[in-house]
């Protein structure tokens, strides 16, 4: 713990205050929230809310304070001189050094019993799924029977039974007697619960006491009353005591009211509400019928501002037909006239073109006659190169070559020899004349010589 560090250091001198920050750490970290019973004193209640108060036994106490947060949970008054016990947090307050518990929660000295007997109670139930939201019914909105299962002599009757006739007089009321406290009272509050669904006499039930001490209340923290509650096929409302008061019937029920007033507020509408929201769609609905009337009116008579006598449509659409008619016959002669129009620029045109049509036949003949002339002077000049060609291509002609004693030598691969140099002895070659060829063997190589020479070796 981060507080160890101050009293590892064994020769250090510690401030006040660093002192007592070391105590309170230690205190809060290893001290757990616990149960202290005593007797209250030197009560004071402070401006801001908050109680300071020492909590004493025959042979010590201890300072104490309980912030505003938590004693304005508590439903019953404290003082000097009460027995209480208390869940409180072990601290020390820094700035005087004082060692104090803050106190969590508070009640009257030897209830502790009860209190463990309502949370294993209430955690067995719990894990039984009896306090689960999906099993919880909804209440009918408009009960025909209401049924209240509490003391006649209870002032929460009477403020049930005042809230039921403000509300809704109209619904009977169906009251099952039993007493709300003492021994049996449990078992007679079952009993009433199990007899009101065997009867089938009510759409809805109201189990409702007024408030009162934890022992007061404690029938409805029995396990036979929400085994009950549970086992109901009537929907059930909870109003057991204050505000500030659960029981394990309150999450048993399928619907908790903090007051048994309030229990019957939710049971039945108000029927000055129910009259108010009724007075507001009647206006709703004659609003609507009203719009809805001068609607249809202004629809009827713009249709009969619409609405013609035959006679009158048939005399419009008649003069729409002459109307039409003349539009069309003036159309037709706008046509007319433009094509009248068309056809005299056309003619005009004819006539300035006619005094020039024997000037353009002249000039056709004689382009035709010098076309005829230039395609003649073509053709003989065409001719003539074509005979030059041929008189070149008969002097190139490989033939007419061979025809004056001359030969073709070729390779093996045809290719032409003309170097000796690059044949070697034994190569066979083609020899082709003006008529025929012959295949030869080279016997003997000789090398370039004068023209005047002559070789007499062997070919």
């Amino acid at each position: 713990m981060p507080s160890c560090l101050f009293f590892e250091e064994k020769n250090r001198v510690l401030r006040v205050v660093e002192l007592n920050f070391a105590i309170k750490q230690l205190l809060e970290s290893n001290v757990p929230l616990l149960w202290v019973r005593g007797e209250i004193s030197n009560l004071v209640k402070a401006a801001s809310g908050h109680w300071y108060f020492s909590l004493k036994d025959d042979q010590a106490q201890v300072r104490c304070v309980m912030f505003r947060h938590k004693n304005q949970l508590l439903s019953n008054p404290v003082g000097n001189g009460q027995q209480v016990e208390v869940l409180a947090a072990v601290t020390l307050y820094e700035q005087r050094g004082d060692f104090q518990l803050t106190v969590e929660q508070m009640r009257p000295a030897g209830l502790g019993v009860l209190y463990e007997q309502f949370e294993r109670l209430k955690q067995l139930l719990q894990s039984e799924g009896l306090f689960a939201a999906e099993r919880k019914r909804p209440l009918p909105a408009f009960p025909k029977r209401i049924g209240i299962v509490t003391s006649t002599q209870a002032a929460a009757l009477r403020d049930v039974l005042t809230t039921l006739k403000l509300r809704l007089p109209s619904v009977p009321v169906l009251l099952y007697p039993v007493p709300v406290q003492g021994s049996g009272s449990a078992e007679k509050i079952a009993a009433a619960i199990r007899l009101a669904n065997q009867r089938a006499e009510c759409d809805v039930l109201i189990v409702c006491r007024g408030g009162g001490s934890i022992e007061d209340l404690w029938a409805f923290n029995e396990e036979v009353v929400a085994r009950a509650i549970a086992a109901s096929a009537i929907p059930i409302v909870s109003g057991v005591g204050h505000e500030t008061d659960f029981t394990i019937a309150d999450f048993v029920a399928d619907e908790r009211a903090p007051t048994p007033t309030a229990a019957a507020q939710r049971v039945v509408p108000d029927r000055h509400a129910l009259l108010r929201g009724l007075r507001d769609t009647a206006q709703h609905l004659q609003r609507a019928q009203r719009n809805r009337l001068q609607n249809a009116m202004q629809a009827v008579d713009y249709l009969q501002r619409r609405l013609v006598h035959p006679a009158q449509q048939l005399q419009r659409q008649t003069q729409q037909l002459d109307q039409l008619q003349q539009r069309l016959q003036r159309a037709l002669a706008y046509r007319r006239q433009q094509q009248y129009w068309q056809w005299q620029s056309l003619a005009q045109r004819l006539r300035a073109a006619g005094s020039d049509f024997a000037r353009l036949r002249n000039q056709q003949a004689n382009l035709a006659q010098r076309l005829v002339k230039a395609m003649r002077a073509v053709q003989a000049q065409r001719a003539g190169r074509l005979e030059n060609l041929a008189q070149h291509l008969i002097l190139l002609d490989p033939k007419q070559v061979l025809a004056r004693g001359y030969s073709l030598v070729q390779d093996a691969s045809g290719g032409v020899v003309s170097d000796a140099g690059r044949l070697a002895v034994g190569v066979e070659l083609r020899i082709t004349f003006a008529k025929g060829w012959a295949r030869t063997e080279v016997k003997k190589l000789g090398g370039v010589r004068p023209p005047h020479e002559t070789d007499d070796g062997e070919l």
